[in-house]
């Protein structure tokens, strides 16, 4: 049992925070997680500088806490932002303490900043301090921090005077390097570099079931250097990963020998593919072939253990995942180098895979610890080498940016008197039939083709519904289509907010266009050009964020019915209808549905325009005046025009270097669309070429799965096979048996019938017999039982007689009456026994008889 001084308190204090941004239908959580035991502060504002001010405590005893130094145990905290009304989380950043940094001193706190942070236009900072407290009060049943495991180490006979324990890497700030080892045997600096170079078949480590984030999942490699954790920077795809070769190294200040064991003991380094806080697969590096035993190779040149390590799934075993072909297996390359400090290690940790990647240059994270580091008490598996703030921002899809471009191609360049004659509509002021003097002094004349009609074209962007958003969203849709003569964005406005399981109409969301085109035309470019209709989403807090984009595609509405109307002057014109609901895909990521809008559109056609010319102002894109000239009366000529030749006069010059003009504009436009076009092809020319290698890995992959599935299937057939023939055996064996029973059941019931019958026979036989005898003891019953009942009646007058003779006689006569009874005497007795005799053989009949009838029932019933 630990005694009271040794037991501990781990307090994390949070004080507070800054550089968040406002949000005030939010509220800030931090929860903070030690050795599978989770704490959390009380839910604070969500503002600029929230204050937290909250103690979290663990309680330990120095025997585990000393192990969980040895073992780099972290202290994780994670800041959420939580919704009271829906109770919805997002996770904002996360901070990782170094349990070595927490002392029984009192130490100062320090401002640690948010990794991975969601605010990425603030630096959030949290104000943490953490320190170790004597126990005084502490229940004897509280939670405890488990032990970590200890290590086998041996130390050599030179250093016998060492406990293995002993041998840790502690961080000096002050010289900048890792200290292995006591003071007095660390003689010699050295280098320790780690190099991730590239890596291969990714893709056959996420397996079938794996759900990936809905946005475009960041993946990076992640290890442990000297209790500094070390990531790359992060790649999105798996099947060709893009990344830099990347070099991590820092200097320890140590011996040979007691590098050599603590070598021994953190014999292997393992290095993981993660995506978030999930491993994917991971590798084992052996370090213990860095510093052989007896071997002197690092005084001359460093030593270095590289090559192509096969990454494992997590839990391959508990998964019962089925083994992988080397060629399919994925792998990544790895260099570990160790060198005497002044050796030039560069030529040998590089790996020949670098020479892949010869426009990009090695990146170097040197761990030189010094105050303002955050890794000497912050190691955080999210640490990329290069800062935060020095990475670019995301962009949009490449393809929806070259759409836009395409679209807003006018803005940046002068008006195009192509636009309004040849492929592009011209707005038709209204009312039609006036012109507008003022202010089109200065613009230019520009013909109207015969052919071209007028249309007007409305939208109305009714609705949005189902929204697939955690978070209610303040919406904007906003558009923008030059072809229609204008390349102002239109949008919807006020911003209106929807959430889930809502439909929203939006307001001021109609607009109608009237402009002058051919009709061949107006079919080229609605079935070239949709119209890209852009989701915002307003925020006062921060700026405008595009959440997704919807197509439209026009040329629908050219199959629609058409209807007949009439016009303002009386003329038949036609108009189009068509509606229908379209999903919004998000902009960033993956092509997931955010929400769905409804709309219609209608189109109009008013027949041939009826004018001739149009202003154009030069200080602006878009029509400013209408001329109209009717064909039937000429203008009247100016007095000018008559003394002066035609090709001499403004006008015509105008209109020359204006055609001229015209057909520079016509081939820098054709020139771009071919550029343009060219670049399109090339893009769709390089995704196709991704997605066919993308196809070509996982068909490959499958069909490795596939092949083990065959061979276990091939296995089980011939499993199915031997046992349906051992089945088949059994079968015909238990046929034949039956038969043999059926057959000896048949014949001992035909024996056992005949035995029966004799038995019933032998029966009825003895029956008879036993009757007759029966009879005849009757007969012989009734006769003795006549002679005894006449020797009665004899005896009875003899007696009689003797009496009478015996008063009337003398005594010898006497004598022979005497004898005479004495005789019949003798007779009686004689009968009687006879009789006896005969009653016994009749009961004795009697019971045989009984008995053969009983044997001749039990027969009846088998």
């Amino acid at each position: 049992m630990v005694s009271k001084s040794d037991q501990l308190l781990i307090v994390v204090s949070i004080l507070e925070g800054r550089h968040f941004p406002k949000r005030p239908k939010h509220m800030l959580v931090v929860e903070a997680k030690f050795d599978g035991e989770q704490l959390a502060t009380d839910p604070v504002d969500h503002t600029g500088q929230p204050e937290f001010a909250t103690e979290l405590a663990w309680e330990i005893d120095r025997k585990a806490l000393h192990q969980h130094r040895l073992q780099r145990t972290p202290i994780k905290l994670h800041c959420f932002a939580l919704d009271p009304l829906s109770s919805a989380r997002e996770t904002i950043g996360y901070i990782v303490l170094d349990l070595r940094t927490a002392q029984e001193t009192k130490q100062a706190p320090k401002w640690y900043q948010l990794l991975s942070n969601k605010y990425t236009k603030f630096k959030s900072e949290i104000q943490i301090s953490i320190a170790l407290e004597t126990d005084t009060k502490a229940p004897v049943d509280s939670f405890k921090a488990k032990g970590a495991p200890p290590r086998d180490g041996r130390v050599p006979a030179g250093l016998s005077g060492l406990d293995a324990k002993d041998i840790v890497a502690v961080l000096n700030e002050e010289g900048g390097y890792h200290q292995i080892g006591p003071a007095e045997y660390c003689t010699d600096f050295f280098m320790m570099s780690v190099t991730i170079a590239f890596a291969t078949q990714l893709e056959q480590l996420i397996p079938c079931t794996m759900k990936l984030p809905e946005r475009r999942p960041e993946f990076f490699f992640y290890y442990s250097l000297l209790g500094n954790d070390v990531t790359n920077e992060p790649f999105n795809d798996l099947i060709n990963p893009d990344f830099e070769p990347e070099r991590a190294s820092v200097r320890i200040r140590s011996s040979i020998e007691i590098l050599r064991v603590y070598l021994a003991l953190q014999s292997k380094l393992q290095i993981h593919l993660c995506c978030g806080d999930q491993s994917l697969g991971s590798t084992e590096i052996p370090l213990t072939g860095l510093l052989k035993k007896g071997s002197t190779e690092i005084n001359h040149r460093p030593v270095t253990v590289e090559g192509a390590f096969i990454l494992d799934p997590p839990n391959r075993a508990k998964q019962k995942l089925a083994p992988v072909p080397v060629d399919l297996a994925p792998t990544v390359g790895v260099s570990v180098a160790l060198q005497r400090e002044g050796l030039d290690a560069q030529s040998l940790i590089e790996l020949k895979t670098q020479n892949e990647h010869e426009p990009h240059h090695s990146k170097k994270t040197v761990f030189t610890p010094t105050k303002e580091k955050t890794h000497t008490g912050v190691k955080s598996p999210r640490m990329s080498p290069v800062p935060p703030h020095s990475q670019s921002p995301p962009t949009r899809d490449n393809a929806t940016e070259s759409e836009v471009e395409s679209l807003q191609y006018d803005k940046d360049t002068k008006p195009n008197p192509k636009a309004v004659s040849s492929s592009e509509p011209a707005l038709l002021a209204q009312p039609v039939t006036t012109s507008i003097a003022s202010g089109t002094a200065s613009g230019q004349k520009i013909a109207v083709p015969a052919t071209s009609h007028h249309f007007c074209f409305s939208i109305d962007l009714r609705s949005i519904r189902d929204l697939e958003v955690g978070f209610p969203v303040n919406c904007i849709l906003r558009y923008s289509y030059p072809f229609f003569g204008s390349a102002a964005p239109i949008m919807t406005n006020p911003p209106i907010e929807v959430r889930k399981n809502m439909e929203v109409f939006l307001p001021q969301s109609y607009c109608a266009f009237d402009f002058a085109t051919m009709p061949h035309q107006l079919q080229d470019t609605f079935l070239r050009i949709p119209l890209l209709v852009e989701l915002w989403h307003k925020d006062k807090m921060s700026k405008d964020l595009l959440l997704g984009i919807a197509r439209i595609q026009l040329s629908n509405i050219l199959s629609s019915e058409k209807t007949r109307f009439l016009g303002s002057n009386g003329e038949q014109c036609w108009r189009q209808t068509f509606s229908e609901s379209v999903p919004i895909i998000a902009a960033q990521g993956s092509n997931n549905r955010i929400v769905d809008l409804s709309y219609t559109v209608t189109l109009e056609d008013y027949g041939l325009v009826k004018m001739r010319e149009i202003f154009v102002s030069d200080s602006s894109q878009g029509v400013s005046a209408v001329q109209q000239k009717p064909s039937s009366v000429p203008p009247a000529p100016c007095p000018s025009e008559i003394q002066t030749e035609p090709r001499e006069t403004l006008e015509y010059k105008a209109a020359l270097e204006l055609e001229m003009w015209k057909e520079m504009q016509e081939d820098i436009f054709e020139n771009q669309l071919k550029q343009k076009e060219l670049a399109h092809m090339q893009a769709l020319a390089e995704e196709w070429k991704k997605r066919d290698r993308e196809r070509e890995s996982l068909v490959k992959k499958k069909v490795a799965e596939y092949t083990v599935l065959e061979g276990k299937l091939q296995k089980t057939l011939v499993d199915l096979e031997k046992r349906e023939q051992q089945l088949a055996l059994a079968e015909s064996e238990l046929q034949r048996e039956r038969r043999e029973l059926k057959s000896e059941r048949e014949r001992n019931l035909q024996e056992l019938q005949d035995s029966i019958r004799r038995a019933k026979e032998d029966c009825v036989h003895q029956v008879e017999l036993e009757r007759l005898k029966m009879k005849q003891l009757e007969e012989d019953k009734h006769r003795l039982q006549q002679q005894l009942n006449d020797a009665e009646n004899k005896y009875k007058i003899l007696e009689k007689e003797f009496h009478q003779f015996k008063d009337q006689q003398s005594s010898k006569p006497e004598i022979r009456l005497q004898s005479e009874i004495n005789l019949l005497t003798l007779e009686k007795v004689e009968l009687e026994r006879k009789l006896e005799s005969t009653t016994k053989s009749k009961l004795h009949y009697k019971q045989q008889w009984g008995r053969a009838l009983k044997e001749l029932a039990r027969l009846k019933q088998k």
